[in-house]
């Protein structure tokens, strides 16, 4: 299986866009030679991985969107209920809410406890899901790529993001140069003249390139050597997102060998 990239603006608007045209270009461009990089393949663990991720990122969004409605309940609740449960902890709060008594009668006050209650019953229901899928693909990670987990900064939801980019055959990629342009964290040439720059690369996954924004953040907090690094660029004149730009590009080199040389789906299923 071949991927095709999209052909260029100027023949879209010449013969416009439909299913049936991008059909044609794609197989000329097969025909052709044109299109020669793999697929990226979702038949393996980092497919499983992907499928988890998907549904613990949707019970995490449902749980803050359940939090913020509980307290915005809270707000315009009855002030005797408001004032019994202010100065409590969020955790204190959720279960505390989830505890409070069926209504008895149909008033405003009974209507703002039995939302604060079922909303309250739903965020916990929501952080047991988010969890059980978090422990679900640290044991999947753990087992495909053990030494992923391991780099300083690199959590789940990070090591999670950077494997999907790669997907279940990440041998197609040649380099680690390729990993950071799909990573899109590869500097770009713009020098002109005497003048030597490179710009921001805008293209790419841009999950993935959250992904090493995040541990590069992280390790600007709690690395010594990454902290070393930023004061020393600092005083160079470099400025913040200049700063975080290069370490991004040194992230993805370093971990590149990683997520490139993991255990088979075998092994994996095997672990399981």
């Amino acid at each position: 299986m071949l991927e095709v990239n999209r052909p260029d603006r100027a023949r879209w608007r010449r013969r416009g866009k439909s299913d049936t045209v991008d059909a044609e270009n794609a197989a000329r461009a097969v025909l052709s030679q044109e299109a020669t990089a793999i697929a990226k393949a979702g038949d393996g663990a980092v497919e499983m991985i992907r499928m988890l991720k998907v549904a613990r990122d949707s019970a995490v969004k449902a749980r803050t969107q359940a939090i913020n409605q509980l307290r915005a309940v809270l707000v315009r609740a009855d002030p005797a209920l408001r004032d019994a449960l202010a100065g409590l902890g969020s955790i204190t709060l959720i279960r505390t809410c989830a505890n409070l008594p069926e209504a008895e009668h149909c008033t405003i006050d009974d209507a703002a406890r039995t939302v604060l209650r079922m909303l309250a019953r739903r965020i916990l229901a929501l952080t047991q899901e988010s969890r059980a899928h978090e422990r679900a693909l640290v044991a999947i990670i753990t087992d495909y790529a053990p030494k992923l987990l391991q780099r300083h900064g690199i959590g789940p939801d990070t090591a999670a993001a950077l494997l999907i980019t790669a997907g279940d055959n990440p041998d197609r990629l040649g380099s680690e140069a390729a990993f950071a342009a799909l990573c899109g964290v590869n500097p770009i040439e713009a020098s002109s003249g005497k003048t030597v720059r490179h710009r921001l690369n805008r293209g790419g996954d841009r999950r993935s390139s959250s992904a090493l924004y995040t541990i590069v953040v992280t390790r600007l907090g709690r690395d010594a050597h990454t902290r070393a690094y930023a004061e020393r660029r600092t005083s160079e004149g470099k400025s913040k997102k200049e700063i975080i730009r290069c370490p991004k590009r040194y992230v993805a080199r370093e971990i590149f060998p990683i997520i490139t040389e993991p255990l088979s789906p075998a092994e994996v299923s095997h672990h399981l």
